[in-house]
């Protein structure tokens, strides 16, 4: 089924419009200052050093992942021993 001219001229219109309520609505606004230069200190990329020391503790990294993918398998145990207990009742 096909649109018509006119309908499709009408959503166009109302397309425009609400763009135009919406430039009007949305008016970009200047942060303060001092809310900027605290983000930037909150909100900073480590130092390379600081990014090596975190990696360079490969044994801790190796636990911390053996232990979530223990888990996971130890939950789709539980799931699918709940699962046949209860598909046998």
């Amino acid at each position: 089924m096909k649109k018509s001219r006119t309908e499709t001229a009408k959503n166009e219109e109302q397309l425009y419009a609400l763009e135009e309520h919406l430039a009007d609505a949305l008016k970009p606004i200047t942060p303060p200052t001092d809310l900027v230069m605290r983000m930037r200190e909150r909100i900073r990329f480590p130092q390379t050093e600081e990014i090596v020391s975190r990696l360079g503790n490969w044994k801790q990294l190796l636990l911390i992942y053996a232990g979530v993918m223990s888990s996971f398998l130890v939950m789709i145990t539980v799931a699918r021993a709940f699962y046949y207990f209860v598909n046998r009742r």
